[in-house]
């Protein structure tokens, strides 16, 4: 913070021992009311472009204004995100009261794609020793899963370098080098970047940019020129809020897909088996807390109902008799939907294969596996009530001419035959009559 060195005389405020109260009360007000200048702020990106990122760089820039802070550092490693997201981020950054350097750090770090426009938004941009930037080719994906058709790709390139060259020129960085990364893909190291005007400095760690730019001019998006005073201001970190963290956590895309698994099996086996509780409560609790990651991530519905169209045909696979067809149309539809279920622009924002495949077979075993217990169920033989004498084996304690007798499941049984048959034969219980009288055949 900047430092106000006041010096009171505080001998003319008294007046024969007694102090002038009002004066200084009032005195005391007026100091406390002047605005403070407040520290660097420091914030750290290291996660795809999207709404959760968004929302943490623009309230940081918010909170800079109200505190009146000297700049906003933001130390960030990016593979890049959402267009929607990179727009909203940008469009703050360039109307922030505050000056704001975009730092790609540490070594190995990257700000491709989306992160490459944000860097080049940014009032200072620097990159850490070993970091590179670039490849800003828009990539678009349309509902079905499948690539943009080749007119569409061509407005979407042209408008995305329109882009790009307006922040260039504005920032006064190399619109060529620009251009290339969003054109042609390139990428850049931080000594390629530097030599070619597109960075403005390659630093270590936040206290060189601190020194290299105290004293220095930069001149904003708007053309206004704004001396920096860094010097000796304290570095105060921001993190992310709880909640923010929370939404981060659940946002990754192999987590969302595994909760949104668990949920619907959990649903099932809570229908299936109606009283269980447990495995309903926390289907529900996973359920919602995957749409609730399906707003953050670009979702697919084709795919998401796909997923649905499985489950159903499990559950049809219960009621109608299909050899094993419908069984087989839901592993594949499960498949299918799992793979297209996130319809994002680079692998970050999208489920593994490596997990989608094994996960989603094995989801589908569990489902099939949950379906024949219910069959079998269905098709035992009842042990209990009326229908569970039927089958039972007996022996007749008269001669059933053609009725009589029987001892059978430990009772004494009215019983009649088609034909005769002597005392002490064993018999088997083919029908239950009314009037606790059954039918019984002769073994």
């Amino acid at each position: 913070m900047s430092r106000r060195i006041i010096d009171l005389d505080f001998s003319s405020l008294y007046n024969g021992g007694k102090v002038k109260k009002r004066f200084l009360l009032f005195f005391l007000v007026f100091v406390l009311s002047l605005p403070v200048d407040a520290a660097i702020f420091k914030i750290t990106v290291d996660a795809p472009i999207h709404p959760i990122t968004a929302e943490y760089i623009t309230k940081t820039i918010d909170r800079a204004e109200r505190e009146n802070a000297r700049l906003i550092i933001m130390i960030f490693n990016t593979p890049g995100g959402l267009d929607s997201s990179m727009r909203e981020i940008i469009a703050k950054i360039i109307g922030s009261r505050v000056p704001f350097c975009t730092y790609v750090s540490p070594s190995g770090s990257r700000a491709a794609s989306a992160g490459f426009y944000i860097g080049i938004a940014g009032d200072i941009f620097v990159m850490a020793p070993g970091t590179s930037t670039g490849a800003a080719h828009p990539v678009g994906i349309s509902i079905t899963g499948q690539g943009m058709d080749k007119t569409m790709e061509e407005k979407v390139t042209n408008d995305a370098v329109s882009y790009v060259k307006t922040l260039a020129e504005k920032r006064g960085r190399n619109i060529r080098l620009a251009e290339d990364a969003v054109r042609k893909s390139l990428s850049y190291t931080e000594k390629e970047a530097f030599d070619q005007g597109l960075i403005d400095l390659i630093a270590k760690n936040d206290p060189e940019i601190v020194d290299y730019f105290d004293n220095k001019t930069i001149r904003r998006f708007n053309g206004e020129e704004v001396l920096l005073h860094l010097r000796g201001e304290p570095i105060i970190e921001i993190p992310m809020s709880a909640r923010q963290k929370f939404l981060l956590t659940i946002s990754n895309p192999n987590l969302a897909y595994i909760l949104l698994m668990l949920g619907l099996l959990g649903l099932y086996f809570e229908f299936s088996n109606p009283g269980a509780i447990l495995p309903g409560v926390l289907g529900g609790i996973f359920l919602l807390l995957a749409i609730f990651s399906f707003q953050i991530l670009p979702i697919n519905y084709v795919g998401l109902l796909l997923i649905l169209l499985a489950v159903g045909l499990f559950i049809l696979e219960v009621k109608v008799q299909s050899y094993g067809i419908l069984s087989a149309g839901g592993v594949i539809a499960m498949v299918l939907g799992s793979i297209m279920l996130i319809n994002a622009p680079i692998p970050e924002l999208k489920p593994s294969l490596k997990l989608i495949i094994p996960f989603a077979v094995s989801i589908s075993l569990i489902f099939l596996f949950l379906v024949f217990l219910v069959i079998r169920a269905h098709a035992k033989q009842v042990h209990t009530g009326k229908e569970g004498l039927v089958g039972e084996i007996g022996v007749a304690q008269t001669d059933l001419q053609p009725e009589g007798k029987v001892f059978v499941h430990g009772e004494l049984w009215n019983a009649e035959a088609a034909e005769e048959i002597p005392k002490g034969s064993k018999v088997r219980v083919v029908k239950v009559l009314e009037g606790l009288k059954i039918r019984v055949q002769k073994i």
